[in-house]
């Protein structure tokens, strides 16, 4: 059974920070300091509007769920379940948590972001890739970009090769699929735990299911993650694209990046358990 693809990327929410923005500072901030600075990062970041694009992906996918595993028998209350799993705000305050630890030590890095996300390049970048997002929801705006996608490829389009380096700095493919596998292995882990199976699966069995879907994830993942960037950079300069291209380069570059993934990955891993489990009870008939 393919539980489906939950990709996660947001080309990770980077930007461009000009090497003079920021002095750095002689050791970390105070803890409180620190954590103050990455929440105010992750408000620069409009992390609060992913959550709610990502919450409308999260309702659309439930119903993809009771479709495929239990379809015309979830009704109401599925979704209303599913509607509680995706809790924009408890998703919020759950990425914000590890996303701070992600960047403990590196104060003087978060306030080089910061200011950069409070100028025009970085709130442009970020509503564009917002704005793509949201798009995407849209199975024919999707449609339309795998095609336009298709069109970069045969005219051998620089602009692609630009968004290859730019995926490949950042490790937008090898990350997205390997959350995406945890999260199937999550929801597996969730299925077993709520009796889907009859006896548990062990933790071998599932790792072998889950696996299994690594192909067909990954050439997924690639093809829609190419039509996303290809959609959300379109309205940028070359000149733009280049310098977000060499921040994505920088070590703070890099820390954002592997911080914004790792909070990613932990919502996401929390919400395929529970969708897991609300499943199991759903194929048994119980009250969700």
């Amino acid at each position: 059974m393919r539980i489906g693809l939950l990709v996660m990327a947001f080309a990770a929410g980077l930007a461009l920070v000009p090497a003079h923005a920021e002095t750095p500072q002689p050791g970390p901030l105070p803890e409180v300091s620190a954590a103050a600075a990455a929440q105010s990062l992750s408000a620069a970041m409009q992390i609060g509007s992913v959550m709610e694009v990502l919450r409308q992906e999260g309702l659309d996918y439930g119903a993809a769920l009771e479709a495929e595993m239990f379809p015309g028998k979830g009704g109401a209350a599925w979704r209303a379940v599913v509607a509680l799993i995706y809790d924009a705000s408890a998703m919020r305050q759950q990425f914000d948590a590890v996303f701070a630890a992600g960047l403990a030590g590196s104060a003087s890095d978060i306030a080089a972001m910061q200011g950069f996300f409070g100028g025009d390049l970085g709130q442009r970048i970020v509503t564009l890739e917002l704005e793509a997002r949201r798009a995407l929801v849209d199975d024919a705006v999707e449609q339309a970009a795998g095609v336009a996608l298709d069109d970069m490829i045969a005219s051998d389009d620089p602009r692609l090769a630009m968004l290859r380096r730019f995926a490949e700095t950042n490790d937008l493919i090898e990350l997205n699929v390997a959350g995406a596998l945890n999260a199937n292995l999550a929801f597996y882990q969730g299925l077993s735990e709520g009796g889907a199976f009859g006896d548990p699966l062990d933790e071998g069995e599932m790792l072998a299911e889950v696996w299994a879907q690594e192909g067909d994830l990954r050439a997924e993942t690639e093809t829609w993650l190419y039509a996303y960037l290809a959609l959300a950079y379109q309205p940028l300069s070359d000149a733009d694209l280049a310098a977000y291209q060499a921040f994505s380069e920088t070590k703070a570059g890099h820390q954002v990046n592997a911080a914004a993934f790792a909070a990613f990955d932990q919502v996401f891993n929390g919400i395929s358990r529970e969708l897991g489990r609300a499943a199991a009870r759903q194929m048994q008939g119980e009250d969700i």
